[in-house]
């Protein structure tokens, strides 16, 4: 390895893939914590490591170690548990984490709270319902993602074969998770007996993330993506094909222009039985191309944006051996869910739930754990944070609604509370520079006032936060985006496409919560008094101009909002 890398491809190099010196570090008592490159390694296993920031200043004062605990990502490609699954995690959520479960923009679970004494006990209990946590986070590719919604199932089924292909397919083949984890027998003779065929030594550059969308639901926000398959359907709702794409990615950093986020381009067409070696070869062109010395401008997105898509394509129609036809013509809607029972086969419905920011507390949970026990049907986490209770049949169906009633988990009337959607930010995550998960549902209450003043109050307005620029609940998506500059302030983002082609555009930077509101207020007054019939609110602000739209990439940050506060 050169000199020019990352001190993160070091620590991969040396790893002996993805070891570490883990298994030492769960055994040193002495610590709640693991040492600082293991805190890198082990996130290829689906952990962070993280501290109760609320806790810091009494604990500092006090002079005591930080409250350090592990965030725990499961791998679910598709976002489908089985209720045993279901019943499962949420044990070791109340055995093991802080008694909470979070759904996540990704299609999973996390498990937050976990301390370093019961990791073990923990992801022995996640296999044995055959679930896993590995390459969940990390510079590999991880939970794929696909539209959940039972409602259009022969199209769904077919994307959720094609997920979970594309997902074993690219799964590290180290076996220092089952190792580490789970006691598995050690290889003899070491990491000269790994082989890694698609990632090699040192993994990715960064982070990889897949998705696949069926029209015109864009609930998988396919654009944010570095790699995403749109279903190209036939008049019977069967998948014909797949329209590839590549180079979508959320994150930036605040105050560097040349870091932003991007939408996906769209490639080509491929035929299905192409798909997994177009994601292989997307892969390995990203492992090869990709920027291993600088972080920041390490994801597909800067690579495709360097060396351009028809390089990049040529390279990987050369590495598949499959030519890519052109893109077929396809049409979304919304990247929202669909709420509420939808009817399936066999007599059998759906129901779409809603959960506030993805976070299920006890009074939710046992609810959930109730319909579980008595469900034969399967439970599917959506990319919006919420929950689908699938294949109900038809004498569940009056018991499990009630359940849903009197515990709150029926999409309010709000269309600003439907469509929002925050990142958990403090106190646990490290990187947070404001309050997110804990702070929007206060933020909707005080904007819904302003909606309901302008007769706006059912309208879907997508609205989502994050409490740092890494974007992780793709606030640049949004029609209304604040992310996290500091403690109580945001910047402000408007005029994103509310079926997700478009990114949003800086209007009003480092305000806190009154200013959001007078910056929005005479907004929502104007959409009121002059929207034109079926216009969106992100293509009104762009229309009456209170921003510029956005181009691509490099773009965002040219042309700043022409109103800014």
């Amino acid at each position: 390895m050169t000199d020019d890398v990352s001190r993160n491809e070091r620590i991969k190099e040396a790893s002996n893939y993805l070891r570490g010196t883990l298994e030492q570090g769960l055994r040193e008592e002495i610590t709640g914590a693991i040492v600082e490159d293991d805190q890198q390694l082990v996130k290829f296993h689906g952990l962070y490591l993280q501290d109760d920031r609320d806790l810091r200043p009494e604990r500092t004062r006090k002079k005591m170690e930080k409250a350090f605990a592990f965030m725990i990502r499961v791998r679910i490609s598709g976002g489908v548990l089985t209720p045993a699954q279901w019943l499962a995690l949420d044990q070791i959520a109340r055995d093991y984490g802080n008694g909470t479960m979070k759904l996540t923009t990704r299609q999973t679970v996390q498990l937050h709270g976990v301390i370093k004494s019961n990791l073990k006990a923990m992801m022995q209990r996640i296999d044995a319902v055959l679930l896993n946590t590995i390459a969940a986070c990390g510079d590999v590719n991880r939970n794929v993602m696909c539209n959940p919604n039972p409602h259009q199932s022969r199209a769904h089924g077919e994307a959720l074969e094609l997920a979970h292909k594309i997902s074993d397919h690219l799964l590290p083949r180290t076996p220092a998770y089952r190792e580490i984890w789970l006691d598995g027998e050690r290889i003899a003779g070491g990491e000269d007996e790994v082989v890694e065929p698609i990632y090699g030594k040192t993994y990715l550059p960064r982070k990889f993330k897949v998705v696949l969308a069926v029209p015109p639901s864009n609930d998988v926000d396919i654009f944010a993506h570095d790699l995403g398959y749109i279903a190209i359907l036939d008049e019977a709702g069967s998948v014909t094909g797949w329209n590839v794409t590549v180079g979508g990615g959320m994150g930036m950093t605040h105050g560097e222009p040349d870091t932003y986020p991007r939408t996906a381009d769209v490639m080509g067409h491929c035929e299905t039985r192409d798909a997994v070696a177009i994601a292989e070869a997307v892969v390995t062109v990203q492992r090869d191309w990709g920027d291993r010395l600088n972080r920041k401008h390490a994801r597909l997105k800067y690579t495709i944006e360097d060396r351009g898509l028809d390089a990049f394509r040529a390279e990987v129609e050369r590495r598949a051996g499959v030519l890519l036809a052109p893109a077929k013509p396809f049409q979304f809607t919304s990247t929202g869910d669909r709420y509420g029972w939808s009817a399936g086969a066999d007599g059998r419905s759906h129901l779409t739930l809603y959960v506030q920011n993805g976070r299920l507390f006890e009074k939710q949970m046992s609810a959930l754990r109730r319909i579980a026990q008595g469900h034969d049907g399967d439970f599917r986490i959506t990319p919006n944070q919420h929950l689908i209770i699938a294949n109900i049949p038809v004498e569940k169906q009056k018991e499990i609604h009630w359940l849903a009633v009197e515990n709150g988990l029926l999409a309010p009337w709000s269309g600003l509370r439907r469509n929002s959607m925050a990142c958990v930010a403090l106190p646990t995550c490290g990187l947070a520079l404001a309050e997110s998960e804990r702070y929007l549902p206060d933020l909707v209450t005080a904007l819904d006032a302003r909606l309901a003043a302008h007769g706006l109050s059912a309208d879907d307005i997508v609205i989502r936060m994050t409490g740092c620029p890494n974007g992780c609940a793709r606030p640049y998506l949004a029609e209304i985006g604040l992310v996290g500059k500091g403690p109580g302030r945001y910047n402000l983002y408007l005029g994103a496409a509310f079926d997700g082609s478009r990114l949003s555009k800086l209007y009003a930077e480092d305000i806190e919560h009154d200013a959001i509101i007078a910056a929005l207020d005479p907004l929502f007054a104007a959409y009121a008094a002059s929207r034109q019939k079926g216009e969106r609110f992100g293509d009104f602000t762009i229309r009456a101009g209170f921003v510029a739209a956005t181009g691509n990439g490099r773009d965002f940050h040219a042309n700043v909002g022409k109103q800014r506060v």
